[in-house]
């Protein structure tokens, strides 16, 4: 718990979330955050939305691991001498300016709140494809129904924002657990597929009537990896809500960087497994036939070479897996929301503490409400890579402002750059932070090339243009809040080269 006492650089009042979130805690949130549809659905639907890809699955996942390593260390080193509420948004503005802090945060915000939006609508075929693989036609078939898949993604939204409402406690109480059942659960998949041959998948499809054809070609690897890498690196996005949680760590100095590194280095490892076992025992031609037909998962694939109660335990992972997204992806987004509004550039009342709980429940409700237009927008017309691309942008650009943060620090905030404990020394930091601009930068620039020339029916299906209107109305929010900063007299320069309260 907090000492009471204002931290170094802070000002003397108190925030009124309660530190009570311990290492495994963090981690859990941060690896909650992570595997979820990265980890069933875009290593296989990749094949479609980088057409070529091929058997250059697992080089391209590689090396999309390497702009996460690199902002993952930029994170753990801001993290350490700036634990507050809204990681981010506290780390830039603090080092770069408010503005630039705001508006990428503010992108951020809205793209993890329909990325759970996205995540609470996919949830239903998962439960769907249980109930087939039961034989349970008559339950399938009402699962696949609108209306009814509609409601229950919103009852799952929902109860994932009451889990965050009733506290960090009861929030730890579950994520753990599930953190642990999503590994284990996982490790079902990695020994089915390295256990099963491609020969044995392609004798149990022609079996079923079915056939497929190996002599499809990759593409050349240079033309593809660049753009696969960048869109694979989304499955790396969420460790930032480990930072996000900065006010409610018990010790945040240590906790937060320690909670970064493991939930980075353990997910790259379980991604690297989980996908090159999968398509040990598929082959990538066909994963990519049937990606231009439908939409394929990691449960779907194996399913053909499995008894139906492996098939059932696989499919409940990946059930799992996209369930525990929900909570944590939640709290990260809601302390974003907390800390512009405790920083006063945002309405005030989205900064109000429950009394007894302890928690930012207008926030919480507030972004449950945002991803709810995610759920709906989903069940109506959505396109759900273009939902992945939105956010591989805004995560893209929020990661680069966090290592040229950690390159501007000392000299925009040295009373802040001194308590600086990871790789304290600048001949650390600025290799790191260099690598970490070139590669980030390297990707952004892929990503957006790769979404202004790639076939769209109208720019609003192209996410680089509706990523900039996201920024522009981040913009409108901030000159306004700003301004009436301002004009009741607050020193907008003091205020932002501190920390906000504990």
């Amino acid at each position: 718990m907090s000492t009471g006492q204002p931290a170094a650089g802070s000002s003397g009042t108190r925030s009124g979330l309660a530190r009570e979130m311990g290492l495994l805690g963090l981690t859990a949130t941060g690896i909650c955050s992570m595997v979820g549809a990265g980890l069933n659905v875009i290593p296989f639907m990749i094949q479609r939305n980088v057409p070529g890809i091929g058997p250059n699955v697992l080089t391209a996942f590689l090396l999309g691991a390497v702009p996460a390593v690199f902002a993952g260390l930029a994170y753990a080193i801001l993290a350490s001498a700036m634990p507050r509420a809204g990681g981010s948004y506290i780390y830039a503005s603090r080092s770069l300016s408010p503005y630039l802090g705001f508006i990428a945060s503010f992108s951020q915000w809205f793209s993890l709140c329909v990325a759970i939006g996205v995540v609470s609508y996919v949830i239903t075929p998962f439960l769907r494809d249980i109930a087939v693989a039961l034989d349970w036609t008559g339950a399938a078939a009402t699962l696949d129904s609108g209306g009814v898949r509609l409601t229950i993604a919103l009852g799952f939204l929902w109860a994932a924002a009451a889990v965050n409402l009733r506290g960090v406690k009861a929030y730890e109480r579950l994520m753990v657990p599930l953190m642990f059942l999503t590994f284990a659960l996982g490790a079902v998949v990695v020994v089915a597929g390295f256990s099963h041959t491609q020969e044995e998948f392609l004798a149990a499809l022609a079996a079923r009537g079915s056939a497929v054809s190996l002599t499809a070609q990759a593409a050349p690897l240079g033309s593809v990896l660049l753009p696969a890498s960048a869109l694979l690196f989304a499955s790396f996005i969420g460790f930032d809500s480990i930072a996000q949680a900065g006010g409610e760590a018990k010790r945040p100095s240590r906790d937060l960087p320690l909670a970064i590194l493991i939930a980075v280095g353990s997910v790259a490892v379980f991604y690297f497994l989980f996908t090159a076992a999968v398509y040990h025992a598929v082959p990538w031609q066909y994963v990519a036939a049937e990606s231009r037909m439908r939409d394929v998962t990691a449960p779907g694939l194996l399913g053909y070479v499995l008894p139906p109660f492996w098939t059932v335990v696989i499919v409940s992972s990946a059930a799992v897996a996209l369930i525990k997204d929900l909570p944590a992806m939640l709290l990260g987004v809601s302390r974003l929301m907390f800390a512009w509004a405790e920083d006063g550039i945002f309405p005030q009342a989205v900064s109000r503490v429950h009394p007894t709980l302890r928690t930012p429940h207008v926030a919480i409700i507030a972004s449950a409400g945002m991803a709810t237009l995610g759920v709906l927008g989903s069940h109506f017309a959505g396109d759900f890579f273009l939902g992945v691309d939105i956010l591989v942008t805004s995560m893209l650009v929020n990661f680069l402002l966090m290592a040229l943060s950690v390159l501007a620090l000392p000299s925009t905030n040295p009373a802040l750059a001194a308590h600086v404990s990871v790789l304290p020394s600048r001949r650390q930091q600025v290799p790191v932070a260099v690598a970490g601009i070139a590669v980030l930068a390297l990707f952004l620039a892929v990503h957006t090339w790769k979404d202004l020339t790639g076939p769209a029916a109208a720019w609003y299906f192209r996410s680089t243009p509706v990523w900039a209107v996201v920024m522009a109305l981040g913009t409108i929010v901030y000159v306004r809040e700003t301004r009436a900063l301002a004009a009741r007299g607050v020193d907008l320069a003091a205020r932002f080269a501190v920390l906000p309260p504990e």
